[in-house]
């Protein structure tokens, strides 16, 4: 039976950096994938690494991530483009939480930039100026093609790292402590065996442990998004975000004039299905639009069902319309996404020598390089 220092379980995002960290520090690594490549939440998402709409240490984590990525696109292209983020304030409201932050991330020395109306519409003259009060922006932040990139991190560990050994494919159905490690069973009866197992299952929760994450306090949210044809005469370059963004991001919540924050009557059909609309072009010059936000429990994933929902979808659209003046309504596909959160910021269960992380929620592509980075500390 071969022997690993680490088995790390689902290849994922959080996977994936936490495999990448145990290989910088010289350890011998499997890294397993049930599918035939990932194609849950780290490919379903907008591709924007944005520290700036996070809180407490996950905005850390968030810092600590740029730079991570930034290191390994200097050494293999793994889709990091820095476009900065731009967050487009529509009324007074949210223009005076726009302040706010703009003085707590000028006070924690991250670069941020306040944008008046004129100055935001000369950058995006696709946006419409009767919704425009004036952007927040945060140049240092970037933008990767989530289609791409999990694959090139792989490719990147892989190719650097000859203590890394990737199985997809690879579907765990056993896993156990012993007295000295654990061990893993696969679905086609190979077993492995390693110091330490950590399972980034992302919201898979029905082939290991299902009755742990049963009591867990685990949810998933179900998110909607679209994707315009290409349209290489819009220039879009960065992370867009939006009003609604500035009212849902916790960032902004711990500022002091969220707690005033009232919701306008033509916003709470859309504050009812967790709308808050965001924009990213691709490399292609097709652009991401979305998302909504729906949950169920672990135990009924099911519930929130494979299809989308053209209700929803129509609601961000006009929401898009009200924002930008391009043909919003030419998609070329969309899709439903699902991640796993909890209300404890991130789910961990350590059983001896087997250690669960999941639940990260919307966090998973902003800081996950840098929480796996301070999570590994604890096992090395």
């Amino acid at each position: 039976m071969a022997s690993f220092d680490f088995i790390i379980i689902g290849s994922g995002i959080l996977g994936t950096f936490h495999a990448l960290h145990a290989a910088r520090a010289g350890k011998k690594v499997l890294l397993l994938e049930k599918d035939n490549r990932p194609v849950s939440a780290t490919v379903r998402n907008f591709g924007q690494v944005v520290p700036s709409g996070l809180g407490g240490r996950w905005y850390q984590y968030g810092r600590r991530s740029l730079e991570l990525y930034r290191e390994i696109q200097q050494e293999y292209d793994i889709t990091v483009r820095q476009n900065g983020s731009v967050y487009v304030a529509s009324d007074a409201d949210e223009w005076a939480l726009a302040n706010e932050l703009y003085d707590r991330r000028r006070a924690d020395g991250y670069p941020c930039e306040l944008w008046s109306k004129a100055q935001t519409l000369a950058t995006y003259p696709v946006l419409r100026p009767d919704y425009v009060q004036g952007a927040l922006v945060f140049p240092e932040e970037i933008s990767v093609e989530p289609d791409q990139m999990i694959y090139r991190l792989i490719g990147y560990l892989t190719t650097k790292f000859p203590n890394v050994t990737y199985r997809n494919n690879a579907a765990v159905v056993g896993c156990a402590s012993t007295a000295d490690g654990a061990t893993v069973q696969l679905a086609n009866g190979e077993r492995f065996q390693a110091g330490k197992v950590l399972i980034c299952n992302g919201s898979e929760f029905r082939l290991l442990f299902p009755d742990l994450f049963t009591q867990s306090g685990l949810v998933v949210s179900k998110l909607q998004m679209m994707q315009t044809v290409p349209m290489p005469e819009i220039r879009l370059p960065g992370n867009i975000l939006t009003g609604l963004t500035i009212r849902r991001y916790e960032s902004f919540e711990e500022c002091p004039s969220y707690a005033n924050l009232q919701t306008p009557d033509h916003l709470a059909e859309l504050k009812k299905w967790g709308i808050h609309v965001l924009f990213k072009q691709a490399l292609d010059g097709s652009i991401i639009i979305g998302d909504s936000h729906e949950y169920a429990t672990a135990t009924q994933t099911d519930d929130l069902g494979f299809d989308t929902n053209d209700y929803v979808n129509q609601l961000i659209l006009q929401e898009a319309r009200r924002i930008v003046d391009f043909p919003v309504d030419r998609i070329q596909r969309t899709w439903a996404g699902f991640y796993a959160q909890t209300t404890q910021e991130i789910f961990e269960a350590d059983l001896d020598n087997v250690h669960i992380v999941t639940g990260i929620g919307g966090k998973g592509m902003t800081s996950s390089a840098g929480f796996s980075e301070e999570n590994m500390k604890r096992f090395l």
